[in-house]
Order: structure tokens, then sequence, then C-alpha cells
């Protein structure tokens, strides 16, 4: 788990202050190395940093004022191989092909195993290597094997090639932009924004969509002309001629598994459960648990004990999360591990409000609990956090998704919406659920962000007219039934949303979380079985619910559905130093010409509901960012 950064100048050498400033800011993601690469495109050198080992710093010299065509940076956070045997941007024998690599791949070892047999010897015990001698042998074919989460870039210079590439969920975010002075990209925004030929400038489309879905669609972000590479896809950069190539390596598998019962289904995710559990426990470092109480997080806990006996779990606390908390007490009762509870006060939550706000790099719709979780779980020396986030989306977990198949049906009555002339809170109620025309806008709807109609009240008009509305380009396969929801529950809830947040929170700590229900056996088994054994349209999760009815107490089991997060409308509600904060952002917020300033009032003062608190906060969130970045 570390950071990387990179640029290739189309036009002439630039300075190394770049790369530098690049890396420096994302520090946060790996304090233990750092290490930088520079090329002309034909001689190459290693170079260290300032914060990189005594080991690093003697064998290469620490990087200065140097100019140079093509640049890596890296920094490390040491999980797998901690010696300097591990160290990045890694070079091939002939120095020809260099990688820098962010996440872990779990089934490196039989991999590396596999090479051997091909007569490929190794300097470390470092995943990293083994991606580097997959490519010496497979060529971007080697991708399709990585199961893991991972954004890699390679140089190679003997195909004049800068590869990046992304995990297939899209685990581990990687940005990118182009101009006419080069290609540059990063693990966070933030570090492309420090380079000398990059331009902080606003994407309206992302910041549309933003204030939808709660998260900017990929491959769009809130920023102009920067964009995420999308989930299980390369990028070729050419540098004879400076195109680029995008392309998938993988997709949701087509054919349906109707070979299998109920039952055996119910077996096999059981023992590829374990399977991916036992890889992700693998670390040269300690691992835990994350328990929240509900089904996810309890049942990996549950079935990592036999695999490792000493694992122990926490649990985040805070106002009115009292049921969770009980749910995770008593299945580390049961199971006897060591479990940590750390309350989080009303004061904790606001202490660095505004510093968590802004590292998150687009508005945001609620208060992040994770970064609580990922700041206890370094207190208690732990850099690996075993996750349960992933099994709500392969699962079908959200409650929204129950609504499927009525909605399905009153979609033959949309034209309903043509008959609706009131403007009251209600009618508009109705004719915004009778807009609902594609799977797409079903999933939209389930978001819990603005409506389209209130987005258009919030916007200056010409802001408004000048963003694309048509998000054709987002739909995917747009099936009649489960699946055609499961693919944008995976994509947007997932890649774009949940996992992003979850990787910018544990990195803001130096912190690793894993995923055991994303590996790559468990996604393609689940993905192929009947829509009857996966989805119900009554009970979220039936068939991991019925893989848990094994392991967990019945008290786990008949918990409802919560999201994990701070309770924002109670905090706008009752503590003044929240609302005094949200009024003096908003007053800002008014002064920029961007919005409507008297919808943003009628907001403020129209707080009824909980849902009516999210608008507010995206508001609010939306000019910290602005602070932030521009």
């Amino acid at each position: 788990m570390c950071g990387i950064c990179g640029y290739y100048s189309f036009k002439q050498k630039i300075s190394s202050q770049n790369i530098l400033a690049m890396n420096f800011a994302i520090k946060h993601r790996g304090p233990d190395d750092e290490g930088f690469w520079l090329s002309d495109g034909t001689l190459s050198e290693n170079f260290s940093g300032k914060d990189s080992t005594e080991k690093v710093k003697e064998k290469f010299p620490v990087l200065e004022e140097n100019f140079s065509t093509i640049a890596l940076g890296f920094r490390r956070l040491s999980i797998v191989d901690l010696s300097e045997n591990g160290h990045q941007p890694m070079n091939s024998d002939d120095e020809k092909i260099t990688i820098t690599f962010n996440g872990e791949i779990y089934n490196f070892r039989s991999i590396k195993a596999e090479l051997e047999l091909l007569n490929y010897q190794f300097k470390s015990h470092s995943d990293t290597e083994v991606i580097l001698r997959s490519y010496e042998e497979w060529g971007t074919a080697m991708f399709e094997k990585l199961d893991g989460m991972f954004a890699i870039c390679i140089v190679d210079l003997s195909q004049q090639k800068i590869i990046l590439g992304r995990d297939r969920v899209g685990l581990k975010p990687l940005f990118y932009t182009q101009n006419e002075n080069g290609f540059f990209w990063a693990s966070e925004i933030k570090a492309l924004l420090k380079n000398q030929f990059v331009k902080s400038e606003i994407n309206w489309n992302g910041v549309y969509t933003n204030f939808l879905f709660q998260t900017t669609l990929a491959p769009e972000t809130c920023f102009k002309d920067i964009y995420s590479l999308e989930p299980a896809s390369l990028l070729t950069l050419n540098l004879k001629d400076n195109s680029v190539q995008k392309e998938k390596f993988w997709q949701f598998p087509s054919k349906i598994n109707s070979k299998d019962s109920e039952e055996t289904a119910v077996k096999k995710i059981a023992e590829l459960l374990s399977e991916s559990i036992s890889e992700q426990l693998y670390a040269d470092v300690p691992v835990t648990s994350m328990m929240s109480g509900g089904i996810d997080s309890t049942l990996i806990t549950s079935k990592a004990k036999p695999l490792q006996n000493d694992i122990n779990a926490f649990t985040i606390s805070y106002q009115f999360s009292e049921d969770e908390v009980k749910n995770a007490t008593l299945v580390a009762e049961n199971l006897k591990i060591k479990h940590q509870i750390k309350n989080v006060t009303d004061q904790e939550v606001l202490e660095n409000l505004k510093e968590n706000i802004q590292h998150f790099e687009e508005p945001y719709s609620s208060l992040e609990v994770l970064m609580n979780a990922a700041e206890y779980a370094k207190e208690l020396g732990f850099k690996v956090v075993l996750s349960g986030n992933g099994a709500d989306e392969l699962f079908a977990g959200y409650s929204h998704s129950l609504k499927l198949k009525k909605w399905l049906l009153l979609k033959n009555f949309n034209f309903i919406r043509n008959f609706i002339f009131t403007k009251d809170t209600f009618s508009e109620k109705v004719k915004n659920y009778f807009s609902q025309d594609s799977m797409f806008d079903f999933f939209r709807q389930s978001q819990v962000g603005m409506k389209s109609s209130e987005a258009e009240m919030i916007f200056k008009p010409e802001i408004f007219k000048s963003i694309d509305k048509d998000f054709k380009k987002f739909h995917l396969s747009e099936s009649k039934n489960y699946k055609g929801y499961f693919e944008y529950d995976m994509k947007y809830s997932l890649s774009s949303h949940h996992v992003f947040r979850d990787d910018l929170s544990a990195m803001k700590y130096g912190v690793e979380f894993r995923y055991p229900f994303l590996s790559n056996a468990l996604i393609d088994y689940v993905s192929t079985l009947p829509e009857n054994f996966r989805y119900s349209g009554i009970q979220n999760k039936p068939l991991l619910r019925k893989v848990a009815e094994q392991y967990l107490p019945k008290e786990v089991l008949k918990m409802p559905k919560r999201g994990f997060s701070f309770p924002l409308s109670h905090f706008i509600k009752n503590e003044e130093k929240v609302q005094s904060f949200i009024k003096e952002n908003l007053e800002s917020l008014k002064k920029r010409n961007f919005f409507d300033p008297e919808i943003i009032d009628l907001w403020l003062k129209n707080q009824h509901e909980i849902y009516d608190s999210v608008k507010i906060w995206q508001l609010v969130t939306f000019e910290l960012w602005y602070q932030k970045y521009f």
C-alpha cells in the first residue's frame, strides 16, 4: 500500500522540483520510504529522497535539482517484505522496464511459483517484483492474473510505452490528465495539482453528477480535464507519437451458472470467503478486523478466527450506534478474541472537521467514520485492517434494491408525470418517481443526493446551461432485472464512492484496508449465480445471510441495515458549532455567484427530514473543496 505519481513531458525536459512536490503531496500514503526515477527516454537513473531509509540513501543519490522528460515518484507503506528489497521504483535487470505500484497482490506467491518454473529468479519477497517479472513474461496479459487491489505504472523504454493499470473493481485510485505540455498521473489529485503544468479548474459536469450521486461518476472528476482511470482498465501512452489507448482487461462474467443448487452455492461462497480471508491475512505487519456490528464485518472476523487464532478486532462507537457495538461485542465474546471499542465523542468528530472534509478531493454528503477508524487502528499499532466493504454491492445489501421489482412494474406508468402540474412537495416527489425511465435513473434515486430538479434550482442558470445532462455515456448494459442494478452498484456505488472514500480515509493515517468479499474468485462466482439466489426483493443479502447463519448469533442477523457514518442530521440540528460552521461557509459560498443564494437560504431554513441535511452538507463541502483546491 503506497502512493505513486509521475509525468511525461511532451516538449522539453522539466525540473525535478515537479516530481518532488507531487510526491510530497502524498507523503501520508507512505511514511516508511520514498524513491524517484528520472529518464530522458533512453538513459535513466534512480534517486532516493529526504524521507528514504538510510540503506536506500546509501544505494541511490538524494534527488535535488535535475531535469528529465519522464519522472516517477513513490511513497512506501511497508506491508510485505519490509526490507529495502521492496523499494520502488523497481527496475528490470536490463533497466529497460521500471514499475511503481500501489496496493496488494494477494496471489503473488502462486504467480511467483509459476514464474520460477519458467526460470525467473527473484531478489526480494515482494509482490512488486512479481508484477515486474510477470510483465516481462506475459506483457499486459499479466493484469488478468492479478488478484488484489492495485494502481500500477510501468515504463517500458524498450517498447517506448508507459502503461497505467487499475484493479478489477477500482479498489486503488489512479488519476491522470493530459495537455499540450505532457501526460501526468498520481494516486491522488492533490499530487497532480503540484505539477507546474497542471491547472485547477472546475468541471461543472463532475460537480453535477457529484450532487446527484453523492460522488463523481468515473471517469469524470470535479476537476476539468482530470480523469479517474476506470476499474479493470489499462491506459497505454505511446512515447513515439504521444497517442493514448485505453482498453478493458476484465468484464463481469456473462454466462449464468445453472448447475449449482442454492445449497451448493452457500457452501462454495463460504469456502471462497475463507480462501480470500486467508490470503488477505498475509502480511509482515499485524492485521486486525474492523467490526461495525453488521453481518459483513462480523462474518469476516468469525471466519478469520480459525485461520489466525490471535486475530483481534475493534469497533468505533458513536451516537446512535449502540446496537452495532452490542452485536460486535457479542461476536467478540463468542469468538473469545480481544476486542477494542473506541468511543468517538461529538467533540472529536468536530475537532478536525474542515481538514478532514478537505482531504477528500470532491464535495461529500456525510460525515466520514472511517477516518476515525483508520486513526484508531494506527494508535493500536495496526497497518492492515480487514473490512466488510463490498458485501452490500456483491450480495444486494442496500435497502433501495428491495424496491426494484415495484419500480420495474410502475415504470410502465411513467406517462403520469406529464399530467402533474402542481408544484407542492408531494407532487414533485410523485413526478420525480415517475421520471425514472432507465435502470440508471433508478440507481440514481437510490443514492440520496440532490434530485435533478433540485440541482437545476440551485445552480445559477448560466452554469446549469453549460452542464452536459445527457447521462447515456454512464449507462451500462441496462438489463431489465437485478443484473442491471448490480452493475451500477459495483461500478458507481462501490468503485467511485465507497472504496474511494475508504482509500483516502485510511491512507491519511498510513493504514491499509483490505476487502475479503472482493476477491476475483468470489466476484466471478457470485455474479454468475441465478438471480433468484442473489436477490429476493423481500430481504437484503438473502444468499449471504444463509452463509452467515452458520457463524453468527441470531441477534446480528436480525439487525436492520444501517449505514456506517456519523448522524449528520443530528449534528446539524443540535450542535451550535456545526450550525455556525455551516452558516459561515454558506455565506462565503453565496458570494461566489455559482449557486442561487435564495435557494441556499430556503434549504437551510427547511431542515425537516434527514434528507434535507444532505443537500446542505453537499453545498458546505463544495465550499470547503473550492477553498482548498482553488
